[in-house]
């Protein structure tokens, strides 16, 4: 008799432990793909330097040939470098079909420390 009520217990246990357990393998969602028509917001301007605003023209002739040219979903990257900095500025269309503007300008030095952007145009000039 104790033999059987020692199996029911253990018996119990399991089937309330095993109540417990979710599915052995997870199931993955899907991720939510953004929709088509919805229109692409282009990023503001928030800084004031003298690429901000123009376009990519107006950079190759301050610097030359960019070290980088690199298109990043909708907008474009180029990057100049030069001993004293690097530089990279980014391209956006403020509205559909018209030309990409520079709306933000990163400068560091070649150690990756934050530089000053006004400077490190200066410093890039050719």
């Amino acid at each position: 008799m104790i033999k059987n009520r020692r199996l029911a217990a253990v018996a119990m246990l399991a089937l309330t432990l095993g109540a417990c357990a979710g599915p052995a393998i997870p199931y993955a969602t899907p991720p939510k793909s953004p929709s088509s028509t919805a229109p692409v917001a282009s990023p503001r301007p928030v800084q004031n330097n003298s690429l901000i605003g123009r376009n990519a023209n107006a950079a190759l002739g301050l610097f030359g040939k960019p070290r980088l040219d690199v298109a990043e979903g909708s907008g474009r990257k180029l990057q100049f470098a030069g001993t004293p900095c690097i530089l990279d500025v980014y391209y956006y269309a403020p509205k559909q079909g018209a030309d990409p503007l520079a709306t933000h300008v990163d400068a560091r030095t070649p150690d990756g420390r934050d530089a000053n952007v006004p400077s490190c145009i200066e410093a890039l000039r050719r």
